[in-house]
């Protein structure tokens, strides 16, 4: 006797008077003096059983039938009374009448209740303990299915353009990818480690040396990073791709086909733009303030220096930069949201302090006073201020205050809920610099992948400033997501030398960290260029989620632990010999 003849998701009204069995958890439970009704559930839906003394053959189980309880019942289907008949359910035109049932499993008492939709902010370290209860939830069993219909659209999008899916190596060689790695001793080879991959980036270049001119993988990724709501510690997916002999335009419209259609047929969401935009990392940081902003909303900063120099306001004039965005809708801000909030999330961004004005049908503020009327019309005049909104200010360095007011951009459209959750505003960042300073340790350090080709290759590198120097790097990114960074890949291993040594690294340590790839690039090397999108992000994206443990089936903890299984744990002494290991007190 099969466990099952269907599902409980799958029967409706043609299925009137058929034999069937159906197996699955007991969802709901209602004894009305006589007749017994059960909403069982599975994967697929729910169906309404009745057990009824002068119809069931073990009606004494079905008395005994508690929740969570895994049970099989054979019957036969019958049509709900109209009355009865539940329009929000998929099976809502029929139910089962029970002929027998069968225990397969009893649950004892849960540890949390968990289909009360007000009892679902239980403690997220309980939840995550028994992640295999909460996983019985609606939201978060939809999460991993569509999680599962997404990776399996992406995978047949590629193998229809000729990508081959080839796995790469799980236990490799550490190298500064700019976290930090996990380490795995080696029994073996006392003394000598593995490194888990931060990403395959070495190894899909080479597979393009080796002529597999169009490859992707699904490939795990494991860095020791702090978590964060939208970066998981520890272990990610991302959709690994790299092509040959394509120039980044190319390999952009090769790609950007399959983000519309996951937004538009996989989601059922709006793509805000079409084709995406491509925009400089530095027209984005000075107008957005960040470089990965959410577009779904235009709310740009704006350079007013110059208005400034005009103005008597001595803040204003004397400041390096000025600079400012205007809020529609912001003049329902309190005082003690702009001081409380704006102020202090502008100041955390470094900025000395956040001005503001509001603007109805004159400006008012703390400020006004200090601005002659003429100054405030051509203030007006220059920004196209529309009645109610807020202005705030930032005077300081340019960069600070770009990013001062993106974070109060961000915050003020949150409030105000600018942006349309049914909207994707997907774009290109392009022409990132090459270099950065770095303040800490006072030298230039890469400031995206080192592994990237340089605008102007070897030219620029000899002769113009480092911090001049733009690379043939892009990310994708979405609704303030950065989903994927990207690049032309350097395969002259003349540029790379010197590349790296701009950084600080003599010809000794780039043979030493990356000899293999300098020797595989003297056997023949096509141009190639790739990116890797973030599979648990771009979830996040689609599905709406905040929190990127939304959408991975078993997460770490804001501790990088994970409860159910106790990771990590400690390990016995005979584990630790074997190894060659000591532990420190």
């Amino acid at each position: 006797m099969p466990y099952r003849t269907h599902t409980c998701g799958e029967l409706g009204s043609r299925h009137e008077g058929a034999s069937v069995i159906l197996s699955g958890w007991v969802h709901k439970q209602r004894n009305l003096g006589g007749l017994i009704f059960v909403d069982l559930r599975d994967r697929y839906g729910l169906t309404q059983i009745v057990f009824n003394p002068d119809v069931t053959d073990n009606y004494a189980v079905a008395e005994s039938l508690k929740y969570e309880y895994v049970i099989k019942v054979e019957g036969l289907v019958g049509l709900r009374n109209e009355s009865a008949i539940n329009t929000e359910l998929a099976t809502g035109e029929i139910e089962i009448i029970a002929k027998s049932v069968e225990i397969l499993s009893t649950a004892k008492p849960l540890p949390f209740e968990i289909f009360d939709a007000h009892k679902e902010e239980e403690d997220e370290d309980l939840r995550l303990k028994y992640r295999f209860l909460e996983l019985r939830r609606e939201r978060l069993k939809n999460n991993i299915l569509f999680r599962a219909k997404m990776i399996q659209y992406i995978r047949q999008y590629m193998e229809e353009r000729n990508f081959v899916d080839i796995s790469t190596p799980i236990l490799t060689v550490s190298s500064p990818e700019g976290a930090r790695d996990f380490l795995v001793p080696s029994r073996i080879h006392p003394g000598k480690f593995y490194a888990l991959p931060q990403a395959p980036q070495q190894y899909k270049q080479l597979l393009m040396v080796a002529g597999f001119d169009r490859y992707y993988q699904i490939a795990p990724c494991m860095r020791d990073e702090d978590p964060r709501a939208d970066r998981s510690p520890g272990e990610f997916y991302q959709l690994d791709v790299e092509t040959s002999f394509l120039e980044p335009d190319e390999f952009f419209h090769l790609m950007e086909p399959l983000f519309i259609e996951l937004t538009e047929q996989v989601a059922g969401k709006k793509v805000m733009t079409k084709p995406f935009p491509r925009l400089p990392y530095r027209y984005v940081m000075d107008t957005y303030g960040v470089d990965r902003p959410d577009l779904r909303y235009d709310v740009k900063i704006t350079d007013i220096t110059d208005w400034a120099k005009t103005t008597d306001f001595k803040i204003f004039q004397e400041a390096t930069a000025l600079r400012v965005i205007v809020v529609p809708g912001g003049a329902e801000f309190t005082r003690q949201e702009i001081d409380h909030e704006f102020t202090l999330l502008a100041q955390k961004n470094q900025a000395k302090g956040l001005a503001w004005l509001k603007y109805s049908n004159a400006f008012e503020g703390t400020i006004a006073k200090f601005f002659k009327p003429e100054a405030l019309s051509a203030l007006q005049e220059k920004l196209s201020i529309e009645p109610n909104s807020i202005l705030f200010f930032v005077a300081d360095e340019p960069f600070v205050a770009s990013k001062a007011l993106g974070a109060v951009r961000i915050l003020a459209a949150e409030k105000l809920h600018l942006a349309d959750p049914n909207l994707i505003a997907w774009a290109w960042i392009v022409d990132f610099p090459m270099y950065e300073f770095n303040d800490v340790e006072q030298k230039i350090d890469f400031g995206h992948n080192p592994f990237s080709m340089p605008q102007g290759g070897l030219v620029a590198l000899n002769e113009k400033n480092p911090l001049d120097i733009l690379a043939y790097q892009y990310d994708i990114i979405a609704n303030g997501l950065e989903l994927s960074s990207g690049a032309v890949r350097n395969k002259d291993p003349k540029i790379m030398y010197r590349a790296f040594e701009i950084a600080g690294y003599t010809r000794d340590d780039v043979q030493k960290k990356f000899g293999h790839m300098i020797d595989a690039f003297e056997y023949g090397a096509p141009p190639h260029c790739g990116f890797a999108p973030g599979i648990d992000r771009l979830l996040m994206l689609l599905l709406g989620e905040k929190n990127i443990r939304s959408v991975i089936p078993f997460p770490k903890n804001q501790r990088a632990e994970e409860p159910m299984m106790g990771s990590p744990s400690v390990v016995d002494a005979r584990q630790l010999k074997d190894l060659h290991i000591d532990i420190l007190e």
